[in-house]
């Protein structure tokens, strides 16, 4: 069991106790990515039978997953961030699908809002050919939410999640480049191309906090540092991961929604972040081509099988007036008759 803390100070202990009557839990290891708000010392003390391993600079959840991954015990290792809570048995439910199924590398939860239970928040995904995920029941009533037992996804949402850790590393763990945002569709992508599965257990249920001031957004104002993020790390997601034939046969789309998305960073005040994204991109080319060569001599499935053109993913927030919902809408329509166009020729 491993445990991604940055100044969790407010909730850590809500996801400790809440970690600590699973079946068979065995060692607790929390990696901390820097805190800066005593967290550390307050699981030390209230935790004594946790093991805490502090990192000196805050590299982002990337490098403190793979730490933890590496650090480990067990070859199955419960990946879990410090603003959930499990609900009892989320461990015994996620071993017995992974140990299933031999070909998976990842079983994962259904997660809801801590605020709103009766609400769905992340249940895995689809890799949308824009470089986002296509999330599945978002916002959706928990009673209406579709999907039951153990189901393969294609996505990882990596709140929570039950790892092979052999296969994982040997694929290269989280790209630590990533940061944040994005860092768990790179991943899952990898997997997915190299023929593993990845599952979904619709009734291993955790309550999902707020997430990382000044990263995770719902609502309230689109985070500056988080447009950065999403100006870089798509393209490289783009860049490392997908065929040369699928990347010229989804370009009109490319370029359709980069359109719209810089509409949106400069209505929000953000178009240097954004600007500053796509320079280091560039800046990174050498590296990004080396990572791109290793991962596509890997390849066993074809992008079109792991792609689709919708529907895109909209915070409620990003769509709450007619104007945006009908702008939302017409993207999504335009995506998608592309990406019936495009998708038979893609590699």
């Amino acid at each position: 069991m491993v445990v991604c803390n940055y100044n969790g100070a407010d909730y850590i202990e809500d996801c400790l106790n809440s970690i600590l009557p699973q079946a068979g839990v065995g060692e607790i290891l929390v990696i901390d990515d820097a805190s800066t708000d005593g967290s550390p010392e307050l699981i030390r003390r209230t935790f004594p039978t946790v093991r805490v391993i502090e990192l000196s600079s805050n590299g982002g959840p990337c490098v403190a997953r793979n730490l933890g991954l590496r650090a480990a015990r067990h070859s199955h290792v419960l990946a879990v961030d410090n603003d959930t809570l499990l609900r009892p048995d989320v461990l015994e439910k996620l071993r017995a699908a992974l140990e299933a199924d031999p070909a998976a590398s990842i079983s994962q939860v259904r997660s809801v809002l801590f605020d709103e239970p009766e609400r769905v928040h992340y249940d895995g995904a689809n890799f949308h050919f824009v470089g986002l995920l296509s999330l599945r029941n978002f916002y959706r009533p928990l009673a209406e939410a579709e999907g039951s037992g153990v189901i393969e996804a294609q996505a990882l949402i990596g709140i929570c999640a039950l790892m092979d850790r052999d296969r994982v590393l040997a694929a290269g763990g989280y790209d630590e480049d990533f940061f944040y945002l994005a860092e768990d569709y790179e991943l899952a992508y990898r997997l997915r191309l190299q023929g593993q599965r990845l599952l979904s257990v619709e009734d291993a249920i955790v309550l999902h906090r707020g997430g990382t001031e000044g990263l995770s957004f719902r609502g309230g104002g689109y985070p500056e540092r988080r447009a950065y993020l999403h100006s870089i790390n798509r393209w490289r997601i783009l860049a490392k991961n997908y065929g040369t034939r699928t990347l010229l046969a989804i370009a009109p789309g490319l370029l359709l929604y980069e359109t719209v998305w810089l509409l949106f960073v400069i209505k929000q005040g953000h178009l240097l972040q954004h600007l500053r994204g796509k320079r280091d991109f560039f800046r990174a080319w050498p590296v990004l081509m080396r990572s791109r060569a290793a991962i596509q001599a890997k390849r066993r499935l074809p992008d079109r099988q792991l792609l689709v053109g919708g529907p895109l993913t909209f915070s409620p927030s990003l769509v709450e007036s007619g104007a945006a919902r009908r702008c939302a809408a017409f993207l999504d329509f335009c995506l998608t008759a592309w990406w019936r166009l495009a998708r038979p020729f893609c590699s």
